[in-house]
């Protein structure tokens, strides 16, 4: 139990903002192992963006309130997974090489593919959440739900795609091993579980616009890179997010 609590907290310090024991730290074999939790970790910032968004509705309108959510989520992580959309944006847009494309992305300075791909994406998720307020869909389960099972999806690539980037520069090293069986189903299970909050056993179809997501994504950085990078995986779940919450939407208008 000891150590799997140190995995969870290797996780949340890699992952958030949110301090944690010193005796916490960032070898490569405890984030590796650390993978098992991302969705775990999706939960609690989930948490927090739903709470910012609860609390600031007693004083704001709707959309307000789903703004300040959104921007707790990015301070909360740091922005993590929207830099890695944005480098993916930037290495994909403008590279035509593997080679290319691996340097683009880990350049720190942003591109117009990047910052054209966040303005789309956050306009995106603010629009489907604004909606999905506006069908008097509980949005405080939403929330928590889109950040667990997008990074449950973005986990699957870690375990289905190599890594290709050098590892003594890569910024995400959990990313450079290959995650275990086990890790990929208490990632799933953590993922997966707080759509039974929804109480609608219908809403559990989004789980096929997730996988095509996956799988076309999954298809297009094998092509062109030969496997994914950290930044890969946080497009994934970013992309995942977005179409979470789309996906609800529709199927709310249709059932």
């Amino acid at each position: 139990m000891k150590n799997q609590i140190h995995y969870f907290l290797t996780a949340v310090l890699f992952f958030t903002r949110i301090p944690c024991p010193k005796w916490v730290d960032h070898s490569p074999q405890i984030l590796n192992k650390s993978s098992r939790y991302f969705s775990l970790v999706g939960i609690l910032v989930g948490s927090i963006a739903s709470l910012i968004y609860y609390t600031t509705s007693f004083i704001f309108t709707p959309d307000i309130s789903i703004i300040l959510s959104m921007v707790a989520s990015i301070w909360i992580t740091g922005a993590f997974h929207e830099d890695g959309f944005a480098d993916v944006c930037d290495g994909f847009g403008g590279g035509w090489t593997k080679e290319k494309i691996l340097i683009i992305m880990k350049d720190s300075r942003l591109g117009t593919f990047g910052v054209s791909g966040l303005v789309f994406i956050l306009a995106l998720k603010f629009l489907a959440l604004y909606h999905l307020y506006n069908f008097s869909v509980n949005l405080i389960v939403i929330i928590i739900c889109g950040h667990s099972i997008s990074r449950f999806i973005a986990t699957i690539l870690l375990y289905t795609h190599k890594y290709v980037r050098d590892v003594d520069s890569s910024k995400v090293k959990p990313t450079t091993q290959k995650m275990s069986t086990k890790s990929l189903i208490i990632s799933g299970v953590f993922g997966i579980l707080p759509l039974l909050l929804l109480k609608n056993i219908t809403l559990f179809l989004v789980l096929i616009p997730l996988l095509i997501t996956y799988l076309y994504m999954g298809r297009f950085f094998k092509k062109w890179i030969g496997g994914q990078t950290g930044d890969c995986a946080g497009a994934l779940q970013q992309v995942s997010e977005v179409i979470f919450y789309l996906s609800i939407l529709s199927l709310w208008k249709l059932f």
